[in-house]
């Protein structure tokens, strides 16, 4: 696969996907032969983040995207929360970095699904600062107002407060993971991704893996891998 990570205190559940027996949150490897579905250049930040945010606002809400580098190549870190399918109440969230070439691309990233008492995060932080100021206007898109709201609740500085909360395990895990993660030399040696424009349907010639379709710009993966069974370490 283009990345490799550390998966230390993870179960490994097929070829591409791991779990973590404690947590059950669920990691995802893929590698996708066909140009990236980006709507924007990553150098281009506002743009991006804007469209991002217009597109995720169909399934739930982008939280965070961030044009960044991992072991040396261009790459988006994005943070997105939905609502859980199989359950009448309760968020997702996911946190992916996508590795994105002129005709392919690598994406990882986590699954962290809410536990416990849902919106204890949200009703924690309401006398913080104030039920008027909980649900403010969308950084990256004031006007837009999507399946599911931008909340006070979901910004990171409430992290350390609720250190084992779903969004604040995914939010520390790919911060981490970006930082230490290894790409292919193969894979890094690409035509690099400049945007939608200049992007082609043409497959790439280095195929590194298969794992589906799709590059991640819109709705969370809900694919069998995602719900895999872990099974408790005792």
């Amino acid at each position: 696969m283009p990345i490799s990570f550390e998966t230390g205190g993870l179960q490994k559940l097929d070829q591409n996907t791991w779990g973590d027996p404690k947590t059950r949150d669920i990691v995802t490897l893929s590698y996708f032969d066909s140009a990236p579905d980006l709507p924007a250049p990553l150098e281009d930040e506002d743009v991006l983040r804007r469209k991002l945010t217009e597109l995720q606002a169909e399934f739930g809400c982008l939280l965070e995207a961030h044009s960044i580098t991992v072991n040396g190549q261009p790459a988006l870190l994005r943070l997105e929360k939905f609502p859980l399918p199989e359950r009448e109440s309760g968020l997702g969230f996911t946190a992916g970095i996508v590795v994105p070439k002129a005709k392919c691309s690598a994406i990882l990233k986590i699954m962290c699904s809410e536990s416990g008492r849902p919106g204890a995060r949200e009703a924690a932080v309401v006398p913080k600062v104030g039920f008027p100021n909980m649900f403010p206007p969308h950084p990256y898109a004031p006007e837009v107002r999507g399946k599911l709201p931008y909340n006070a609740a979901d910004d990171m500085r409430w992290d350390d407060m609720f250190p084992n909360h779903a969004l604040s395990r995914a939010r520390r895990w790919i911060v981490h993971i970006s930082r230490t993660a290894k790409v292919d030399p193969r894979f890094a040696a690409l035509p690099a991704f400049t945007g939608p424009a200049t992007a082609d349907a043409g497959a790439t010639t280095v195929k590194i893996a298969s794992a589906g379709s799709g590059s991640g710009s819109g709705a969370p993966s809900t694919s069998a891998t995602e719900v895999i069974p872990i099974v408790p370490r005792k």
